[in-house]
């Protein structure tokens, strides 16, 4: 019988019903989400897209609490890799989500980089390197974004490394670590985005323990991923072709991840997000069902 990971809170969130967008006719109605994400065994739920829930906040905290859920963070996507003219419009997304992030009872917020390559048309928006000056604009920039995120909100922003965006590999995540104030700035460690960067997440939290401060559990089909590679094909057609796959039959093992974690001797929120954008209605329950099952079976 695995350890208890006592440290550990596992939740889910609309990534694993399909969704990705505020508005979408092929992702489940919000309110099936919350139904089924209840029925699946999950009492923490992240929010999605702004605007997928209800963003009345009276209205979300009444229907998330009917279903015996908990919020555990808001998502935002920041360019800061741009520069301070860019500053004001950021907040103001930020700004909008962390209120309704607050509203919930939540304390973090996941803060995912802008993607340099669309991931629907696979237009090449940006050089996938940043230069040396975008570098600078990126690190103070989320120190800022850290600083009044808490000081405004008393929420805590994570940083959510992300294929197809500026902080992606093992080398540019541990500069951005580097080069930034870990009492300011921690990181959601996506297992998934990370190994299909080639990084090892159980390295990376050996390594960068203090400045963990959120888990995103997913894994890779390394076949799906080495061909997806082989053929420079962009994040959301991967998804569509199932390089995010249920677990336990990807990379990395989640049960030395969590393991990993649990050694921190911290509370940690471990979400499960099975990028699966688009799919059928039927399919995420089932999914969700095995997947809370696997994940009781390591100890979580």
């Amino acid at each position: 019988m695995p350890h208890a990971l006592d440290r550990i809170r596992i939740g889910s969130a609309p990534d694993s019903w399909g969704v990705w967008f505020p508005d979408d006719p092929r992702q489940v109605p919000w309110e099936r989400f919350l139904d089924e994400v209840s029925e699946a065994g999950y009492d923490w739920i992240e929010l999605g897209p702004y605007g997928y829930l209800p963003t009345d906040p009276a209205r979300l905290t009444d229907e998330v609490a009917r279903r015996n859920l908990k919020v555990s963070a808001g998502t935002v996507f920041t360019g800061l890799h741009r520069g301070p003219a860019v500053w004001e419009d950021t907040w103001a997304h930020v700004a909008r989500v962390a209120a309704l992030t607050r509203a919930t009872g939540a304390r973090h917020l996941v803060v995912i980089p802008t993607f340099w390559r669309d991931d629907r048309t696979a237009e090449i928006l940006e050089p996938p390197e940043l230069t040396a000056e975008q570098w600078a604009h990126l690190t103070t920039g989320m120190e800022r974004l850290g600083r009044e995120v808490r000081e405004t909100y008393g929420l805590d922003i994570v940083v959510h490394p992300h294929a197809d965006t500026h902080i992606d590999t093992e080398a540019h995540v541990t500069r951005f670590l580097d080069s930034t104030d870990g009492e300011l700035v921690r990181l959601c460690l996506d297992t998934g985005h990370y190994a299909y960067c080639g990084g090892d997440s159980v390295k990376l939290i050996e390594t960068y323990g203090e400045r963990i401060g959120y888990l995103h559990l997913k894994q890779v089909d390394p076949e799906v991923l080495a061909r997806v590679r082989a053929e420079g094909v962009p994040f959301g057609p991967a998804v569509r072709r199932g390089v995010m796959c249920e677990p336990p039959s990807g990379v990395p093992e989640l049960g030395p991840v969590l393991e990993a974690a649990q050694a921190l001797g911290v509370d940690l929120f471990a979400i499960v997000e099975q990028d699966m954008y688009p799919c059928e209605p039927d399919a995420p329950l089932p999914i969700a069902v095995r997947t809370r099952r696997f994940l009781r079976s390591c100890g979580a």
